[in-house]
């Protein structure tokens, strides 16, 4: 079973730099898509280090049912509310379609949004690129005059290593904290940056996202949709409000830096834009959180939390062993569970469940559901969507397959939560937890050959990107 596209990240920038390598090409253009052909492609040649410029897809026109915008988030509440028998089958499946009313990526401010407005914010496209509909005209503009531009890159030799600065790195992660980007990333970016050779790690994001609200009106944190960012001025306008705590004068591919780019840039719609004294929240877009049950760090999106109060909660972890036994027992009605509880859900990481699947955002229990409850706090060592939401803390590393004291959670631990001091702390003493280690054995993962069998030996922890480790470097 291969569930998830992310295992195929790092073989696809495999393939992006043997091809560069093995063609007299003097620089590239990346037409990239949705979730991970744009960091593969970022990071397959950033490996080479040639003049490169990128052009986004762009996202879909904003989807409409029964008279209301929807976007893709608006899948989990469906499901829901599917789940609790407020809506049929058919009524789910009529909702799923109006979603996608165009060609194009998600409409909101999902991963490949996140994506699309990382490589704008790390300088390696053209102003606008992020934002620009599909569907519009002007997204063949914006291609039209990459093209051009490349040309120019080549002839004065602009290579990704001149804009790829850990100024370009501390920039981009202050703006998906004010976008509100997906968690994602945070995965990507550090995989980016190993391989153009720029230290980076979780502590940075820390630092850098502290101070920064969120900005952007955009589902999940939000309300709006790609589409009203693109017509309210796009990313530029964030840029240019964010501009007292960016470097501004990094590089950008057009030759021109940060400052210039967005000097002119105007927001035609403060609904959907904010300013730093007015934000949409206080609450920041990324968080890193650090303790004993995450030796190297989680992450969490607080803008996306359902229920604030959450962000300082301790609970009794309710244990799924596996992706399996979750599914088996989740709508268990005999499940020891209450909306104070803490979902783990382990062996879902870069190894146990080979690529890392999108799956951390559970659901919650169907009989949980049915009194009302909305959001819990949930914990694993996977990723969830860009478009999924909730207080959700993913990522956890040391994963459980390589022996985390994930691994050694058990039902009924108390787990605490402290999102403004950055921890995640499970209370266990340290004796307990050697004695649970001795008796710990490792997943029979089942694969011994072929891509599979060399990511499962090779990929790095979560905490340094889950880059394959002998692509790290240029």
């Amino acid at each position: 079973i291969k569930p998830t596209a992310m295992l195929y990240r790092n073989l696809a920038s495999m393939d992006v730099e043997e091809s560069i390598r093995a063609n007299p090409i003097d620089g590239v253009v990346l037409l990239c898509g949705c979730d991970k052909t744009t960091p593969s492609l970022v990071m397959g040649a950033a490996s080479v280090d040639i003049p490169t410029i990128v052009v986004s897809g762009g996202p879909m026109l904003t989807g409409r049912y029964r008279g209301k915008t929807i976007g893709t988030s608006d899948v989990w509440r469906f499901s829901e509310m599917h789940r609790k028998g407020e809506i049929s089958q058919e009524e789910l499946s009529t909702a799923e379609a109006c979603m996608c009313r165009s060609n194009g990526h998600c409409a909101v401010m999902g991963t490949a949004s996140t994506m699309a407005c990382m490589v704008e914010s790390l300088g390696i496209t053209l102003p606008e690129n992020a934002a620009i509909p599909a569907a519009d005209s002007r997204r063949k503009v914006i291609a039209q005059l990459s093209g051009r531009r490349i040309v120019d890159m080549v002839k004065e030799d602009l290579r990704l290593s001149q804009i790829l600065t850990r100024e370009a790195f501390e920039n981009a992660i202050m703006l998906n904290a004010a976008i509100g980007g997906s968690t994602n990333f945070v995965i990507h970016l550090l995989a980016i940056a190993g391989r153009i050779g720029v230290k980076l790690d979780l502590d940075d994001f820390n630092d850098l996202c502290a101070k920064v609200p969120l900005l952007l009106n955009l589902q999940p944190s939000g309300g709006y949709f790609m589409e009203d960012f693109y017509y309210a001025g796009g990313l530029p306008v964030v840029i240019k409000e964010m501009l007292p705590l960016l470097h501004t004068d990094v590089i950008t591919a057009n030759g021109k830096t940060m400052a210039e780019n967005a000097a002119t840039a105007e927001c035609f719609d403060p609904e959907v834009i904010g300013t730093l004294s007015e934000p949409v929240k206080t609450l920041t877009g990324l968080a890193v959180v650090k303790g004993n049950l995450c030796e190297n760090g989680a992450v969490i999106k607080p803008s996306a939390s359902l229920n604030p109060a959450l962000m300082q909660h301790r609970g009794k972890a309710v244990v799924f062993e596996d992706i399996d036994d979750y599914k088996a027992r989740l709508d268990d009605p005999n499940l020891e569970v209450d909306e104070n509880s803490v979902l783990v859900l382990k062996n879902v990481g870069p190894k146990g469940y080979p690529g890392m699947p999108e799956v951390g955002n559970m659901s919650l229990p169907k009989k949980l559901l049915a009194k009302g409850v909305t959001d819990m706090l949930r914990i694993s060592d996977g990723r969830m969507s860009g478009t999924g939401f909730g207080t959700v803390v993913l990522h956890v590393s040391p994963e459980a397959a390589v022996g985390g004291v994930l691994a050694l959670v058990k039902d009924g631990d108390y787990i605490e939560l402290n999102v403004e001091k950055r921890t995640l702390q499970l209370e266990v003493s340290d004796e307990e937890l050697e004695h649970r280690r001795a008796a710990w054995k490792p997943l029979d993962l089942g694969y011994d050959r072929g891509y599979v069998n060399l990511h499962i030996r090779h990929v790095t922890q979560a905490h340094v990107g889950a880059d394959l480790d002998f692509l790290r470097g240029g």
